[in-house]
């Protein structure tokens, strides 16, 4: 996969998060780390967070259907948390399972 196309997949996915999420949401989650990535040959943007409910990455990756998927991925391995979300609930879906409630899933 192109490295620019990565990086700029990833840069979209890093602004779009930023700009649609809370500051103080953002905040709680102790984001470090952002960095570009290829996962499953999906572009994407994986960063390390430090949650109340969940300690790890977090890899959201843009697929086919120009929705993003979203992964947490830890010691324990990897789980694909949705498959279709929308630009502007990226923060919502992510927010509810590694600070929230990770057991009920998103409504």
């Amino acid at each position: 996969m192109d490295k620019d196309y990565v990086m700029r997949i990833a840069e979209t996915i890093r602004e779009q998060l930023v700009t649609m999420t809370d500051t103080a949401v953002l905040l709680s989650w102790g984001i470090h780390e952002f960095m570009a990535t290829v996962y499953k040959d999906l572009p994407g943007l994986k960063f390390r967070v430090n949650g109340c409910l969940f300690q790890g990455y977090v890899l959201i990756c843009l697929n086919s259907s120009d929705y993003y998927e979203v992964y947490l991925q830890n010691e324990e391995g990897t789980r694909c948390i949705s498959d279709e979300v929308c630009f502007d609930k990226l923060g919502e879906v992510i927010d509810w399972y590694i600070e929230l409630n990770i057991d009920e899933g998103v409504v």
